[in-house]
């Protein structure tokens, strides 16, 4: 690991420091930059995202990916904590704070709110970032990639009624337009591009080659990052300074729900034992967050400027130094894991 990449952390928190200054300093610019979107996507943040998740496409070996379902603990794994616990644990943390713990300080109106924000981020797995959680722990890029697809194709069937359950709504709109546009930008179109690219590296013969262009990609992938992290809080600078206190109460459960999922996933993956190349990336799978489509939900559902869309907000902002910290916790422990070759039950032989 480069001396850049082991001070990530510390450039994230120097980016989220300027982004809060920056749209504070200049929120007209940030905000014409906020309005280019399509579908509550993004398309600068799109594209940043898109420039991170391409190296790891290039990564992609098609001959590997049958294996992938010969060996499914892992995605068993992602799919247990996404639908069936990761939803509930989530609804049961934001009744917990907000009809008790924090009952005195919100308002029960504000309080319903909060907690379907969080809700509808508990109800949707992450479609993107998790390509750069999976890269930061060397995960296997074609099993990364099965898992992604697999919660994205039940994510079309599941999300509305799950999301409904929990928020004790009879009718859940789903917004397609930002749910396809999602999936498209950040998995099918860098994809093809990764294909496409690695194709054309082996037809010259010389393996080294996509090594090498790997190697040049790599700076441009965490630079990608950093500029996403100086628009997301430059996008709700003000906010975080208006509204402080109410972000440090929606962000003390997400924090704890981030966490516990994580570790109850982790602790799942070593119990299985995974080789560690499945395991990070599922338990970053299991605990990161779809956040374009939940803030477009809550959005829908209680307006632009509601407790339930905040508390969206908040999750975004919360989730990416707290997906780094994992991510340094992963590759700390790599040892607790059998090594690819070692494992008998569960490596698909993924290039890393």
């Amino acid at each position: 690991m480069g001396n850049f990449e082991r001070y990530l952390s510390l450039w994230v928190a120097l980016c989220i420091a300027g982004g809060v200054l920056l749209g504070n300093l200049a929120p007209q610019a940030f905000g014409q930059i906020a309005a280019l979107e399509y579908a509550n996507v993004n398309l600068v943040v799109g594209v940043f995202i898109w420039v991170m998740i391409y190296p790891m496409m290039v990564q992609i070996d098609f001959a590997s990916i049958k294996d992938v379902g010969k060996k499914p603990k892992g995605l068993v794994l992602t799919l247990v904590m996404n639908w069936l616990i990761k939803p509930f644990t989530m609804a049961a943390l934001g009744w917990l704070f907000f009809k008790v713990f924090f009952a005195g300080w919100v308002d029960p109106q504000s309080a319903n709110e909060y907690i379907a924000g969080m809700i509808l981020l508990g109800v949707a797995p992450c479609t993107a970032m998790v390509f750069v959680w999976s890269q930061l722990t060397k995960g296997d890029a074609n099993y990364t990639l099965v898992q992604v697809s697999v919660n994205d194709i039940i994510m079309v069937f599941a999300f509305a009624p799950l999301a409904a359950l929990l928020l004790g709504v009879s009718d859940i709109h789903v917004p397609w337009e930002t749910l396809l546009l999602s999936v498209g930008l950040y998995v099918v179109l860098p994809l093809v591009a990764g294909v496409l690219t690695r194709r054309s590296l082996e037809r010259t013969g010389e393996p080294r080659q996509l090594q090498q262009f790997l190697a040049r990609l790599k700076p441009w992938s965490m630079i990608g990052l950093l500029a996403t992290v100086v628009l997301l809080f430059g996008f709700q600078a003000q906010t975080i300074l208006n509204q402080p206190m109410i972000i440090g109460l929606i962000a003390i459960p997400l924090l704890l729900q981030t966490y516990g999922i994580f570790a109850i996933a982790y602790g799942a993956a070593k119990w299985l034992k995974l080789p560690h190349n499945v395991a990070a990336p599922a338990c970053m799978i299991s605990t990161s967050n779809f956040f374009e489509l939940a803030v477009a939900v809550a959005i829908s559902l209680f307006g632009l400027h509601s407790g339930a869309a905040l508390a969206t907000v908040v999750g975004v902002l919360v989730e990416v130094p707290v997906m780094l910290s994992l991510v340094y916790f992963a590759n700390k422990t790599r040892h607790w894991f059998p090594t690819p070759n070692a494992s008998s039950s569960e490596s698909s032989g993924a290039s890393s």
